[in-house]
């Protein structure tokens, strides 16, 4: 559910088809430099209401999911 939510906003965000974004696609594959991520991330809290905290670890869409559901189970 999560991961959908997410690969819907970023293919919107990004202009791209949402079936090419997988869990384990990186940030640098999916062309994804640290400003787009902190915006992404951005919308993000403020869609599902919680507060994300990313660091170097968080690379693909997999570690950024994860980060998500710890937030929301916090």
């Amino acid at each position: 559910m999560i991961f959908e939510k997410v690969a819907e906003m970023l293919a919107d965000y990004k202009g791209i088809d949402v079936s090419t974004i997988a869990p384990e696609s990186t940030f640098a594959d999916l062309e994804l430099d640290s400003l787009d991520v902190a915006d992404l991330v951005m919308q993000i809290e403020d869609a599902l209401g919680v507060n994300i905290e990313l660091d170097p670890s968080v690379t693909n869409m997999a570690a950024l999911v994860k980060r998500i559901e710890e937030a929301k189970n916090a």
